[in-house]
């Protein structure tokens, strides 16, 4: 678990950086999958699906 967190929160801080420095290419896309691929599997997947869930059920649908 120590493990997953620190990559998420690295692979977190490296994708931040690539965003505010406005880099978009294959680095920065490997780093937003690893970021994502690490997150799902630590505690905070299942708050954030919830959220995700809500925000769509929120949103008036015609």
């Amino acid at each position: 678990m120590a493990i997953t967190v620190s990559l998420v929160a690295l692979f977190g801080l490296v994708l931040f950086f690539l965003l505010r420095s406005h880099s978009l290419s294959y680095g920065a896309a490997f780093v937003a999958i690893g970021f994502g691929f690490f997150l799902a599997s630590t505690g905070a997947a299942t708050p954030i699906n919830q959220l995700a869930t809500a925000v769509i059920n929120a949103i008036p649908s015609p």
